[in-house]
């Protein structure tokens, strides 16, 4: 069963995410219900790229390993 939501709740739900790097703002929200894998962030301000995951609004930074 799917549960209609209002536009209002949709964005109270959602939480918009900081750039691990600068703490700059990303143009990315994410909601209780989003599952992010291998997800490439990009921040507008440093112009730079972060892999993460997410799950239950919890995001994990995934660093490349180096050879």
């Amino acid at each position: 069963m799917r549960m209609q939501l209002s536009q209002k709740e949709i964005v109270k739900c959602a939480k918009s995410r900081l750039c691990p790097i600068c703490g700059g703002k990303t143009r990315l929200k994410i909601r209780e219900d989003t599952v992010l894998k291998n997800y490439p962030l990009y921040c507008p301000k440093c112009k730079q790229e972060t892999l993460i995951e997410a799950e239950n609004l919890k995001v994990t930074i995934i660093k490349k390993q180096e050879h």
